[in-house]
């Protein structure tokens, strides 16, 4: 796959800090030994939420980065789902993810990732999105796809493991492209979908299908969405987008023609933007462009050339 010759600066959720030794995970100990010994920093979960420190750049001499609580073993973390995360500095980490009864707000000093995932330090970016993809797969992953047994999480909370049958399920990542579509003067092509109530617009993206490559899905999402042609399809970065259990890759495409033909049932408006459009439609409030989060924010400002100067962001997730 051809990498673009300037690929994405700075994308949230995607900088390494944590050896995860997996080779680790084997030992049927490792957990309760982790969570015996105080040196282990323990990363809290609650419901989507976490303890967070957040730093205001101001007076207080701080740099404005959120960083993440990590705490002291307790004897309560044994009775929720602890996964191992790996090691940083010579220093054990572990996941803890304790539900919430459904539709509780998360307590008081917590946040989300969508919330603080951008200004997040590079191990509290780490533990934060493995331990939330860990615990959105473990939810859904009760019971066994075959016989329809319990499961049981083995391997450091990296397996599930049927109690009946004894076959073993692995946590799922969904793959999606995101793309700038741009044409022959320059425009980049954004749209809203479909069940959203805000102002934003945001690049196209869709699923990887079975069988499919990934330059072949940014086509397909492309023509099925607006009904454009594209070609030249270069990969620009990627990222873990754990909401539940996704991975984003980036690329830019070179349109083949400018005429839309919305696909009804998914896009509600779309259109070119210039560069001098989108800036002025931005600073008057007539258009929300992605959160500082995403790999869309980043693959818009690296089309823009620079950062785009957003009075607010937008959730992207569809509103009933």
């Amino acid at each position: 796959m051809p990498r673009a010759e300037h690929s994405l600066p700075d994308v949230a959720l995607t900088r390494r800090s944590l050896d995860r030794r997996s080779d680790l995970r084997e030992d049927p100990a490792l957990l309760t030994t982790l969570l015996a010994d105080p040196a282990t920093r323990v990363f809290r979960l609650r419901g989507d939420g976490a303890e967070v420190v957040v730093g205001t750049g101001g007076a207080d001499g701080s740099d404005g980065t959120t960083r993440v609580v990590l705490a002291t073993p307790e004897p309560a973390d044994a009775d929720h789902l602890v996964v191992y995360l790996g090691e940083a500095g010579g220093v054990h980490h572990l996941g803890v993810a304790e539900d919430l009864p459904e539709g509780s707000a998360p307590p008081e000093g917590h946040r989300t990732l969508r919330q603080v995932g951008a200004t997040l330090d590079d191990v509290g970016a780490s533990v934060f999105a493995t331990t939330l993809a860990l615990a959105n797969w473990h939810r859904a992953h009760g019971f066994c796809p075959r016989c329809g047994s319990p499961t049981e999480p083995v391997l450091a909370g990296w397996v599930r493991r049927c109690r009946a049958d004894g076959s073993e399920h692995y946590p799922r990542t969904d793959v999606a492209v995101i793309m700038a579509v741009v044409d022959d003067d320059g425009r980049l092509l954004m749209a809203r979908g479909r069940g959203f109530t805000t102002k934003g617009m945001s690049v196209l993206a869709g699923f990887v299908e079975p069988g499919e490559t990934l330059a072949a899905a940014v086509a397909r999402e492309v023509h099925e969405e607006v009904g454009v042609e594209v070609e030249d399809v270069t990969y620009l970065g990627d990222q873990p987008w754990p909401f539940p259990s996704g991975l984003m890759v980036g690329f830019t495409a070179r349109a083949r023609g400018t005429e839309l033909r919305l696909q009804d049932s998914e896009i509600a408006e779309a259109r070119w933007w210039s560069r001098e459009e989108l800036m002025a439609a931005v600073a008057d409030g007539s258009l929300v462009v992605p959160g500082g989060i995403s790999i869309a924010r980043r693959i818009v400002e690296h089309w823009f050339g620079g950062p785009v100067a957003a009075p607010e962001v937008v959730d992207f997730r569809r509103r009933s």
